[in-house]
């Protein structure tokens, strides 16, 4: 169940402009029907709905089909080597605090070579949002399985069947300590920009995994439309508890907001450090006038 997005204390003037505004003039190169196009659809509208300056906005990327996003959108971007999105985002926020800092990629960016840095950005609570377009499929090398492709599924590293359990991304960000999780899929383009609405106005690190299908590899739409139904209205965000046990049902793929709590973030705590660091702190040319002495 869906509510407003909160109000977060913001570093600029909202702008009124049309999702069409944050359109880059690079055209976007995915296979017709792909499931990132509706993703890239509803993150225009979100990012127009908040009135966030594109000078604001920052979009940093690893790898895959999903890693050519910042390209398509008027804003700051980077994309980075294979598996590298969270350090790199994590490092622009802290550089520039004051900036809306988004994340991307694709199940295999994310949780393959990239797994390592998911815990530790989480944990830390990094004011960041983290979009993941799950395809359960490595779509840019050519259909591979990936670490949430079912068991059993025949491709081509995998001819005679799957024999690796899926990941599964919820339970792993509520373990280590996301302060808001969600799940979306690109079929249902409305609830999927609320979705981008409140994870990004989320002070902490917001997860939010949705499910893209790889029309060309692993087709799932149809698949999706039949086990996916939103949360139970009595759901309580803030009950983590509750989140782990919806995340944990195989059978039933509840799209919604799992959970949400306020705590400081990675961002606000270095500025506290900072301050500590530089109280009575030796400056550069006192500290080379010691040297030369």
């Amino acid at each position: 169940m869906l509510s407003e997005p909160q109000t977060i204390p913001l570093h600029f003037d909202k702008v009124n402009l049309k999702p069409n505004d944050y359109k880059s003039d690079v055209k976007p190169i995915w296979c017709p029907g792909c499931g990132d196009f509706g993703v890239l659809s509803s993150f225009y509208k979100a990012v127009s709905e908040l009135g966030i300056p594109p000078e604001q906005l920052v979009i940093a990327s690893g790898i895959g089909c999903s890693g050519r996003f910042p390209a398509f959108c008027k804003s700051y971007g980077f994309h980075g080597v294979h598996g590298r999105v969270l350090p790199l985002a994590t490092g622009i926020k802290m550089a520039r605090p004051e900036l809306v800092v988004c994340a991307v990629g694709g199940d295999g960016d994310a949780f393959s070579i990239g797994m390592g840095h998911f815990p530790h950005a989480a944990r830390r609570n990094v004011d960041i949002t983290y979009i993941v377009m799950d395809n359960e499929i490595y779509g840019l090398t050519k259909g591979q399985a990936s670490p949430t492709s079912p068991l059993g599924l025949e491709k081509k590293s995998t001819p005679y069947g799957n024999v690796d359990k899926p990941l599964n991304p919820l339970m792993l960000a509520l373990a280590s300590g996301a302060t808001w999780v969600g799940r979306g899929f690109s079929s249902k383009p409305k609830e999927m920009t609320e979705l981008v609405k409140q994870a990004i106005t989320h002070k902490g690190f917001s997860f939010l995994q949705i499910y893209s299908p790889c029309v060309t590899f692993y087709d799932t739409y149809d698949h999706f439309k039949q086990v996916t139904k939103p949360l139970p209205a009595d759901h309580n965000p803030s009950d983590k508890g509750s989140a782990m046990k919806y995340a944990m049902d195989d059978e039933n793929l509840f799209l919604g907001i799992y959970y949400q709590e306020d705590r400081p973030t990675y961002d606000d705590a270095y500025s506290g450090i900072r301050q500590k660091a530089t109280k009575g702190a030796y400056s550069l040319e006192q500290v080379m006038g010691k040297y030369r002495r």
